[in-house]
């Protein structure tokens, strides 16, 4: 294929222009709920032909996990050297992860580092020992006049709520060099390429930094992205702790402004965020999805299911690292259910989706996407700029050395034509559809079919008549699969902001009936939930109006420490 690289010398990191597939494998392999720690059973093998099959999508990275022996759903960690048994031997994850290299595919670890189960041996030891326990101070806040829900005779310091999950104390200089230590050992045991920090935004800022130095140490290139929900992204990624965040904030945008027709909410918080990095391509590279494990299936959220299209046009060509969680790209649904994460982490057969690449529009829609952005640098590593902007039409150039890229999308059920600014002379061709327009008057003037999108590379810049079946934008038919499960929560209707057609502004919404007053003497350590919550609210109202989604965000969140690192973010 000929890479529309446009002339760039300088040399980027390999994950500055990764294409991530996202795989939870107790889920994809259908591990069973519990771990009896018996004789390991070899399902990782099985997911040794999706690694063709990513590649063959166009992905050029995996982030997969959790991995490490744990009690149930993988976040309640028994022994971070030792693959879960469920899944087989560390000669088994040796080999997966061998053969990703071998196929071009670079792998990230769950490195789930804030909180152990308590089949880990430290706490095994607490449990023993109790105050002789040379483990005592790994964990927080362990009180030995206690007790809990598992009659210890000691209380401790839990993640969410929740005592299966106890946290680490990260301070502590044992725990610290401890979890570095197992970095080190994923490295020269399994050649890892990086880490996803789960639970970041509530991880120490100085147990961070130790993280990145063994980071630099360890592998040239070698990437720590953080989950991280809410907050000053900048505060996390800088060269001092973490090359990247989850871009939960774009991940909102795509779905609710495609829901209410409105593409202000995507093109404000890119605006946002973009500004965030320094108005630099490279000033903050998140990292961009629109699913995930926690999340319902983009396929799902979507009120009209052709909007799948330009959604994902969206997330393959704004600035950011695009990700794919596995199944999403044959359209697969997957509702959030209220005591149960299962319907988000099905097992899959491959076998079944052998003819997807051919058939399924989705699957051909998020190939053609991987290849186009494979090919053409500008997508990674340009400069962001918006060129046109309304409710239902939004298009932006990525320029790399004087060149420009156009994307066009429109999220209206009826075409739409526009003029869009694209240099002098020649002519663009879609990189989705194979057509070819000219420039005319430093302009293309392009005709939008309904929930489209479009990227137009300019003739000169490389692009050939592409050598694929044009890309139809609304024959999407879902792929279902049926989980069973308890009772489900009552169907999520979101509440349509009022917004005017010809503005970008964001109506305000109605205030609660009763308003907290945030004591202005008090640390944050010591507010309430609901203290923070309002707090958090009120320094969001200082940048704008607030909408019923953001109102939900923060009151849907009642967990006191992320409420305390989330309110610390505003500046």
């Amino acid at each position: 294929p000929v890479l529309h690289s446009f002339g760039r010398n300088t040399r980027m990191a390999w994950y500055d222009e990764a294409i991530f597939y996202h795989i939870y494998p107790l889920g994809l392999t259908g591990a069973p709920k519990e771990n009896s720690y018996g004789e390991p059973v070899h399902r990782l093998n099985t997911l040794i032909p999706w690694i063709e099959h990513i590649r063959n999508i166009g992905c050029t990275a995996l982030y997969i996990g959790p991995l490490c022996e744990s009690v149930g759903h993988g976040y309640e960690t028994t022994d971070y050297k030792k693959l879960d048994s469920r899944l087989g031997t560390n000669e088994d994850l040796k080999a997966f992860v061998t053969e990703c290299h071998a196929q071009g595919i670079r792998v990230i670890f769950d490195g789930v580092f804030n909180h152990t189960g308590r089949d880990f041996f430290a706490f095994k030891d607490i449990q023993k020992n109790r105050e002789q326990s040379p483990y005592r101070d790994w964990y927080c806040n362990v009180n030995f006049y206690g007790n809990n829900e598992y009659n210890d005779g000691f209380s401790y310091d839990n993640w969410g709520g929740y005592n299966l999950l106890v946290k680490l104390n990260q301070r502590n200089p044992a725990v610290k060099d401890y979890i570095c230590d197992v970095i080190r050992f994923w490295v020269s045991e399994f050649d890892i390429d990086g880490i996803r920090l789960d639970a970041a935004d509530v991880l120490d800022f100085d147990f961070m930094k130790a993280l990145r130095q063994t980071a630099n140490e360890v592998k040239p290139e070698f990437w720590l992205m953080g989950e991280v929900i809410h907050g000053d992204y900048t505060r996390w990624v800088n060269e001092g702790t973490l090359h990247s965040v989850t871009n939960y904030q774009l991940h909102k945008a795509l779905y609710s402004g495609h829901n209410d027709h409105n593409y202000f909410e995507i093109a404000h918080t890119v605006r946002r965020l973009y500004e965030m990095g320094g108005n630099r391509p490279d000033g903050l590279k998140l990292y961009n999805f629109v699913d995930n494990h926690d999340v319902e299936r983009i396929y799902t959220k979507l009120q009209n299911k052709a909007q799948f299209f330009p959604v994902h046009v969206l997330l393959y060509t704004l600035p950011g690292i695009p990700s794919i969680y596995y199944g999403s790209e044959f359209g697969i649904e997957g509702k959030k259910e209220r005591y149960s994460d299962d319907s988000l982490r099905p097992a899959l057969q491959l076998a079944d989706y052998k003819n997807a690449a051919t058939e399924n529009p989705c699957t051909r829609l998020i190939t053609a996407l991987g290849k186009v952005r494979q090919q053409t640098k500008a997508l990674s590593l340009g400069d962001y700029k918006e060129l046109l902007l309304t409710n239902r039409q939004y298009a932006f150039s990525r320029d790399l050395n004087g060149t420009s890229v156009v994307v066009t999308v429109n999220n209206d059920e009826n075409p739409a034509q526009i003029h869009v600014a694209a240099g002098n002379g020649g002519a663009y061709v879609g990189a989705l559809s194979g057509m070819k327009v000219p420039v005319e008057q430093g302009q293309i003037n392009v005709t939008l079919q309904p929930n489209s999108g479009e990227i137009w590379i300019p003739e000169e810049g490389g692009a050939e008549e592409p050598e694929r079946t044009p890309i139809e934008p609304v024959k999407f038919k879902a792929v279902k699969v049926e989980v069973a499960m308890p009772v489900t929560e009552p169907e999520n209707v979101q509440t349509k902001e009022l917004r005017p057609e010809s503005s970008g502004q964001a109506a305000k919404v109605t205030a609660p009936e009763h308003k907290i007053e945030v004591p202005t003497n008090k640390a944050y350590e010591e507010m309430t939930i609901e203290e923070l919550q309002q707090a958090i609210l009120d320094k969001m109202a200082q940048n704008g109006p607030i909408t019923d989604q953001m109102r939900r965000d923060v009151m849907e969140n009642v967990y006191h420490n992320s409420l305390i690192n989330w309110v610390k973010s505003f500046r």
